[in-house]
């Protein structure tokens, strides 16, 4: 894994069979059936491997 742009995980979350994004609170999301994983704010860098990592785990099933 390495550090993506918000854009290129948009894209390749859609390749994966994820919706999206939709508003939600303070994040966008994308869903996948009943998986819904939270999509970082747009900053203006890449997205580390460390928030990747952590927003994948907490992946909800609702």
């Amino acid at each position: 894994m390495k550090p993506v742009s918000r854009r290129e995980l948009i894209r390749r979350l859609r390749s994966f069979g994820f919706e999206g994004p939709f508003s939600g609170g303070h994040h966008s999301f994308m869903k996948r059936g009943k998986l819904k994983l939270r999509i970082p704010n747009p900053h203006g860098k890449d997205i580390g491997v460390p928030l990747l990592r952590r927003d994948i785990k907490a992946g909800r099933h609702f």
